[in-house]
């Protein structure tokens, strides 16, 4: 039995679904279950039932967050383009700015000319978050020209996206991207087969897409996991909603890719820990660690932590798991089991 011990990971980019849909995730469940894949620090995203556009529903958010948390959280930022009174007094509280300019999770999407404004409003270097699909690359090149603020590009899904974000760092324009780990490891073929249980946002893509994220991952910062759980009896309605819960089955995978050869141990890291750290500023407690054992193992439904209770990689074998996790040298997760109480972890900013 081979175990390497990686840093804590961290997660730019989930959605905890509380306030207000806790049928689906909760602070609790959805901490847990980043505990349980490796995560010891996430940010939330703010596309909640009533979107996090005010100051006081974002220290409402955190105060219920304190409650629950059994890894350290913090919070970014929403904005349609109308709230840019709120800016001011939520800068030192959040760890960026989300700007939806695609139809998503809550139809919550800005109209793409005030993207400029929002930029010349935005009071902190603090990283503006675009879920920005291909069809709207022009407005944010021509945004980032004007002005050149750290920008990150959401789940990047396909070459033409990728391409992008390549030519504006070669243009030296403050640019990063995430890529998911399911447009890594799935493809629309895929999304034929699971169904409503691959219904997501951005789509699955063809595998020729797949594969230029795969050729061109040096250009990749992070993995994020976009963790979006909904309930079974939902996904299976006449209507399924966008999203597959991510956080425990991110790291399974990436150490499959990286036995396979498709990445390094050190590229593994900075996709999963380092250049999140870098980008927003995190500084995780002393003697935290990841406990991975190196042996195949199977991901199944019957073991997620999350509420939701399903993956799209159920049946899927991987190369290594999580067996212990240790924050502050306390250890805090253990062969499956959670060992932190609620609210004992920290809201990050």
């Amino acid at each position: 039995m081979k175990t390497i011990t990686l840093p804590g990971l961290i997660d730019p980019h989930v959605h905890l679904r509380d306030p207000g849909q806790t049928h689906k995730e909760d602070f609790y469940t959805g901490t847990a279950a980043a505990l349980a894949g490796g995560f010891t620090t996430m940010i939330d995203m703010p596309n909640n039932l009533v979107p996090i556009t005010t100051k006081k529903l974002l220290d409402q958010k955190i105060a219920n967050a304190k409650q629950k948390t059994v890894c350290d959280l913090g919070f970014h930022f929403g904005t349609l383009g109308d709230n840019f009174d709120q800016f001011e007094m939520v800068k030192d509280i959040v760890m960026g700015l989300k700007v939806y300019m695609n139809i998503t999770t809550g139809g919550y999407k800005i109209d793409s000319a005030k993207l400029i404004d929002i930029y010349k409003a935005w009071p902190t270097n603090k990283p503006i978050m675009l879920h920005a699909e291909d069809d709207v690359s022009d407005i944010v090149l021509k945004t980032l020209k004007t002005i050149p603020k750290q920008t990150h590009m959401c789940h990047v899904s396909n070459q033409k996206e990728l391409e992008f974000v390549l030519k504006a760092k070669e243009a030296g324009l403050p640019i990063t991207c995430g890529v998911t780990p399911h447009h890594l490891f799935l493809t629309d073929k895929d999304a034929d087969k699971l169904g409503p249980f691959g219904h997501m946002k951005p789509y699955l893509k063809p595998k020729k897409d797949q594969q230029f994220l795969w050729d061109h991952l040096d250009g990749v910062d992070i993995i994020e996991s976009d963790h979006a759980p909904h309930t079974k009896q939902e996904k299976l309605s006449s209507q399924p909603p966008f999203g597959v819960p991510g956080l425990e089955t991110t790291l399974p995978l990436m150490l499959t890719a990286q036995a396979e050869g498709k990445l390094t141990m050190d590229k593994l890291i900075s996709l999963l820990h380092t250049n999140s750290a870098k980008l927003f500023n995190i500084n995780q407690p002393k003697n935290t660690s990841v406990l991975v054992e190196l042996s195949e193992t199977t991901i199944s439904n019957k073991n997620i932590h999350s509420k939701c209770g399903w993956t799209p990689f159920d049946g899927m074998a991987v190369a290594g798991f999580v067996k212990e996790v240790t924050v502050n040298n306390k250890v805090v997760y253990n062969n499956g089991k959670i060992l932190a109480k609620a609210g004992s972890a920290k809201i990050i900013k």
